[in-house]
C-alpha cells in the first residue's frame, strides 16, 4: 500500500523518492490542478489514480475508465503514474494516448468506460499538470466528488483491488474525427485559420476542418511543448492578436483558436477583430433557435447580458438560466435542463441532443460555427456578429490572489457591495439594481452596466469581467469601481490584463 501522501517535501531528497506528494490546494472545485514537481511528484499520481480507484468503487461506478494525456513534455509521464494507481485499485484502464479532452469524453461513450481521467493542464502555464475526471457521462466532477477524492487521497484511506488491467486503443484519434466530420459537408467555400497555439489541437482540427471542405491556413500547429509563441489559450489576448494577424494577412473568412486540451474555441471575423466567446454564443443561440424554437440556454455568470435581452431570442422563445461559471458546473446543468446548450465566456460551449453529447468540445464548436456561416452565405462573420446589439465587454481580467485565501476575499467583496446596496451608495454615478451572488458577485446600476468578481477554480486568481450596454467610459468606469473595492484587499495582486 502507497503511504499516506504529504503536502510538502523538498525535491532531490530521499524522502521525495519514497513519499507521495501532493499539495491539498490542487484539489479544486471541479478539476485537479498542480505544479508538477513542486506541489506534486510522480508518486503523488500514482496516489491520485488509487484513490480514484477507490472512490469509483464507493460510488458503485463500473470501474473501466478512459484515459489520455496532452502534449507535455511530462504529461505521458503522469499518465503512466496515473495509470499505476488506477490499475492497483482493480481499474480496467483504456488508453487512448495522445488526446484532447473532448476525445476521452468521446472515449467514454464510443468505449463504453463509466468513467473517465483526462491528464491536462489545460490552458496553464508549463509546469502545471491535472486530471479532469467523471464517472456519469457527460457530466464531470464537482465540488462534493473533489471533496471526497480529496479526503480519500490525502489521509491514505486508499483500497488496493485485483481485477486491474490495462489496454491501449491505437489510432482513436481518426474514430473521433470520423465522429464529428460524419454527415457534415460545407456548401459554402470557407478559408479557415486553424490557430493551435503548438499544442495538442494541432494534431487534430486542420484534419476536421479540411475534412468539412474548408481552405485551412494552419497557425502555430507545429507541435512545441514550450509554447515558444503564446501559451494556447484563445481566451488571451496575446493568441487572438496572432489570429487576428494571419485573418488580415490571408483574408480568411474567419479565425479559431484552440486551447491546449481542445476543449475551447476562439473566434476572430474576418476583418480580424476578436469575438469574445460570449458573443460568439448569443449569435449561435440566434441560429440554433432559429432550428430549435423555445430552446434553453445555459451560460455562466460572466457572460453578456445579451442572452437574456436580445430581441432575436427573445422572438424564438429563448429560455436563458445564468449559472455558475465552470466547465463541470454548466455541463451539469445543462443536462439537468436538458437545455440544447450551454455557453461559457471563456470558449466552453456544451452541445446538448440533437445537436451533441452535452459535453464541451472546441472542434465541435468550430463545427457549428462554420455551420452557421454555412446556414448565411450572403453574410460574412463580421456582418453576423454587427448584427448583435452592440455592447461594450471586457476580455477576463485575473489578479493574482492565492488559492488559500481567494474565496474569503471573494466574500469580502460580496459583503461590500451588499453593504453599499443597503445603503444607497452608487456606482459609476448609478444606482446598483441587482446583485447575482450564485457565483461571486455580479453587480449591475441601473443603466445595465455590470461588473463581476469571482475566484478562479483553477489558479490562484481572482476573475473579473466588466459589460457596459451604453458606452465605452462606463466599462471603464465600472472598471475602476471595481478594482477600488478589490484593492482594499491587501491579498489582491497584479492582473494578467487590463481594459
Amino acid at each position: 500500500m502507497l503511504p499516506k501522501p504529504v503536502a510538502v517535501l523538498e525535491p532531490n531528497t530521499f524522502e521525495y523518492e519514497r513519499l507521495p506528494l501532493v499539495k491539498p490546494t490542487g484539489f479544486r472545485e471541479y478539476d485537479a490542478r498542480w505544479l508538477f514537481g513542486k506541489e506534486l511528484n510522480l508518486l503523488g499520481v500514482q496516489a491520485l489514480g488509487l484513490g480514484l480507484a477507490t472512490l469509483l468503487n464507493e460510488m458503485g461506478v463500473k470501474p473501466r475508465l478512459a484515459t489520455g494525456h496532452d502534449f507535455r513534455s511530462y504529461s505521458l509521464s503522469i499518465k503512466q503514474a496515473l495509470i499505476c494507481g488506477l490499475m492497483s485499485g482493480g481499474v480496467e484502464v483504456v488508453d487512448i494516448g495522445l488526446a484532447l479532452s473532448p476525445m476521452a469524453y468521446f472515449a467514454q461513450f464510443a468505449l463504453e468506460c463509466p468513467a473517465v481521467a483526462m491528464v491536462t493542464a489545460s490552458h496553464n502555464d508549463n509546469g502545471w499538470t491535472g486530471v479532469k475526471m467523471g464517472a456519469q457521462r457527460p457530466v464531470t466532477f464537482g465540488p462534493d466528488e473533489m471533496g471526497r477524492l480529496r479526503d480519500i487521497v490525502l489521509a491514505g484511506r486508499f483500497e488496493s483491488r485485483s481485477g486491474g488491467s490495462y489496454e491501449y486503443v491505437e489510432n482513436f484519434g481518426r474514430i473521433y474525427l470520423d465522429d464529428l466530420a460524419s454527415g457534415k459537408k460545407l456548401r459554402r467555400k470557407l478559408k479557415v485559420v486553424a490557430a493551435c497555439g503548438n499544442g495538442t489541437a494541432g494534431a487534430f482540427a486542420p484534419q476536421l476542418l479540411e475534412r468539412l471542405g474548408c481552405e485551412v491556413i494552419p497557425l502555430d500547429v507545429t507541435p512545441d511543448y514550450t509554447f515558444p509563441r503564446y501559451n494556447p489559450n484563445p481566451e488571451d489576448l496575446e493568441m487572438l492578436h496572432a489570429m487576428a494577424a494571419k485573418v488580415r494577412e490571408t483574408g480568411a473568412d474567419v479565425g479559431l483558436g484552440f486551447d491546449g486540451d481542445g476543449d475551447r474555441c476562439g473566434v476572430v471575423d474576418n476583418h480580424g477583430e476578436e469575438i469574445f466567446a460570449d458573443k460568439i454564443g448569443v449569435m449561435l443561440a440566434r441560429d440554433l433557435s432559429k432550428l430549435h424554437r423555445g430552446a434553453t440556454f445555459v451560460v455562466d455568470v460572466k457572460s453578456t447580458g445579451l442572452f437574456a435581452s436580445d430581441p432575436m431570442l427573445l422572438a424564438h422563445g429563448v429560455k436563458t438560466d445564468y449559472w455558475k461559471t465552470g466547465h463541470s458546473y454548466i455541463k451539469r446543468r445543462v443536462t439537468e435542463l436538458n437545455a440544447l446548450a450551454g455557453f461559457e465566456k471563456s470558449g466552453h460551449f456544451f452541445f446538448n441532443a440533437p445537436i451533441g453529447r452535452g459535453y464541451d468540445d472546441g472542434l465541435l464548436t468550430a463545427v457549428h460555427v462554420l455551420e452557421m456561416l454555412d446556414r448565411n452565405p450572403g453574410k460574412s462573420m463580421a456582418d453576423l456578429y454587427a448584427d448583435l446589439p452592440k455592447t461594450w465587454g471586457s476580455p477576463t481580467m485575473s489578479p493574482h490572489c492565492a488559492d488559500e485565501v481567494k474565496y474569503d476575499v471573494v466574500d469580502r467583496v460580496i459583503s461590500r457591495f451588499e453593504a453599499m446596496q443597503a445603503t444607497g451608495e452608487k456606482i459609476i454615478g448609478q444606482d446598483i439594481v441587482s446583485l447575482v451572488t450564485v457565483n461571486g458577485v455580479r453587480v449591475t446600476v441601473e443603466d445595465g452596466t455590470w461588473g463581476l468578481v469571482r475566484a478562479s477554480s483553477n489558479k490562484p486568481e481572482l476573475v473579473v469581467v466588466i459589460e457596459s450596454p451604453t458606452s465605452n467610459e462606463n466599462l471603464h468606469a465600472m472598471f475602476k469601481a471595481v478594482d477600488a473595492v478589490l484593492r482594499e484587499n491587501p491579498e489582491v495582486g497584479a492582473y494578467n490584463q487590463m481594459i
